[in-house]
């Protein structure tokens, strides 16, 4: 059984409403026009990325798959539109038989990308597109952002494996996307019971503090977990004397004490101090974990350090101070009349302040060197040079509003993996800088 086919009891029947009250009425005004049926094609990317990233992942393709197939405006969605007066009679009507029919290309998910970037494509009528707009974006923009969070902080970890523990900091539904994207990014389990269920993702977890302060003594609790989970658990020894816990953890686990967690202090210098106390009591195969508000810097700096796990929280589920890839999903082209044989016409919102975009249906390639290393993101909206043609990364993802593309996680997971290593070396730098490749437009 496939853990993902079973859903959360959360789930919502409809991903209808997850959008904006203007794409209806804009919905609206269209019908009444008659520019609806329009054929149009929107993209969603990001003018630049957050400040001092050398790259973006992409992230939440699959959520952004299953939005689209339960896009749907039941009886109850379309009597509160009713009842607020949200739209007319007559966009009622076409609402009650929505169904996206129209073609979405993108990025793989797992990949890389960088400013311009066209990662998704979205093709059809205007009116059964534009609906789709804050859906997408909502998916998109957290969940890369997250990823792109975990990446960093997979690189810094440098193969120490990396747990999910943000639950507890940020909205339960948000929590399991997060864990879906930290995993894409490099993360190896979560501390989230509902994205194991949902998505299959590794689960980890033993105890907190809260089991420690309960009992008599520290060496009751540890007597107490280890005859309930093994000599393997991992137990939280910095509660209150360090030294003591861990001398007390091999005395009540033995030598074959799994691992040891500490959770605060200097984690550099504790982490030395317990290493090399836990090898003096003969316990040289325990493991040292990690926690307490780690994000890619502090895991940087505890690469010396016999460190053999991070867990991380609040920075990995806040995007490590970007929340958002504020990518954005604009119209590029559309019909030049109602004719489905009228050729498209390249629009684009003309506009100060930076906001302005390059019309046109595009296509995306990456120019590689003689070593298959990145060295350009090159966009254009004519033919498709022929020395790119085999290095295009758009792949179409819905043909006829029906998914053609949908992957295990593990899958995109390598995906990322391997999309890192085809990047310039820098690209892992955690020292702030520009985009590792540059965007060439042609």
């Amino acid at each position: 059984m496939n853990p993902a086919d079973l859903g959360l009891p959360v789930d919502v029947p409809s991903t209808a409403l997850f959008t904006d009250h203007y794409e209806l009425t804009m919905l609206q005004a269209a019908l009444a026009n008659g520019t609806a049926d329009r054929r149009s094609v929107f993209e969603v990317f990001t003018r630049r990325l957050p400040e001092g990233r050398r790259y973006g992942v992409v992230a939440g393709t699959g959520r952004v798959l299953d939005a689209v197939e339960n896009f749907r405006f039941d009886g109850a969605v379309l009597e509160f539109l009713r009842e607020r007066a949200v739209v007319d009679m007559r966009t009622l009507d076409w609402l009650a038989s929505y169904r996206f029919s129209g073609d979405i290309w993108g990025y793989p998910e797992g990949e890389t990308y960088f400013p311009g970037s066209p990662v998704l494509r979205v093709e059809g009528s205007f009116a059964e597109c534009v609906l789709l707009e804050t859906v997408i974006l909502s998916i998109l923009n957290h969940d890369s952002a997250i990823a792109a969070a975990a990446s960093r902080m997979s690189s810094a970890a440098g193969g120490r494996p990396l747990i999910e523990m943000g639950a507890r900091r940020t909205h339960e539904l948000a929590a399991v996307a997060a864990s879906r994207a930290a995993y894409v990014g490099g993360f190896t389990s979560t501390s989230d019971l509902a994205a194991g269920f949902r998505y299959g993702i590794p689960t980890v977890g033993t105890s907190a503090h809260a089991f420690t302060l309960v009992h008599d003594s520290e060496r009751d609790a540890f007597t107490a977990q280890v005859a309930s989970l093994g000599r393997g658990t991992t137990l939280l020894v910095d509660t209150y004397d360090v030294a003591e816990a861990v001398r007390t953890a091999v005395e009540v686990a033995g030598t074959d004490l799994g691992a040891v967690r500490i959770d605060s202090g200097d984690l550099l210098l504790v982490a030395h101090r317990v290493r090399q106390q836990l090898d003096e009591l003969g316990a040289t195969s325990t493991r040292i974990v990690v926690t307490s508000d780690l994000d890619e810097y502090a895991i940087a700096s505890l690469a010396a350090a016999p460190v053999d796990a991070y867990g991380v929280g609040t920075q990995l589920v806040t995007g490590s101070g970007h929340p958002t890839c504020s990518m954005v999903y604009k119209l590029v082209a559309r019909a030049a009349s109602d004719d489905p044989k009228a050729p498209l016409v390249p629009v684009a919102k003309k506009s100060s302040g930076g906001k302005t975009s390059l019309g046109g249906r595009k296509w995306a390639a990456r120019r590689t060197d003689a070593d298959g290393v990145a060295e350009a993101e090159v966009i254009g909206t004519g033919p498709v040079p022929a020395a790119l043609a085999g290095h295009q990364l758009l792949t179409q993802l819905v043909k006829g509003g029906e998914v053609v593309a949908r992957e295990s996680l593990e899958t995109v997971r390598e995906r990322h993996a391997a999309a890192l290593r085809r990047l310039p070396l820098s690209a892992t730098q955690l020292s702030r800088g520009e985009a590792v490749i540059p965007t060439e437009y042609v």
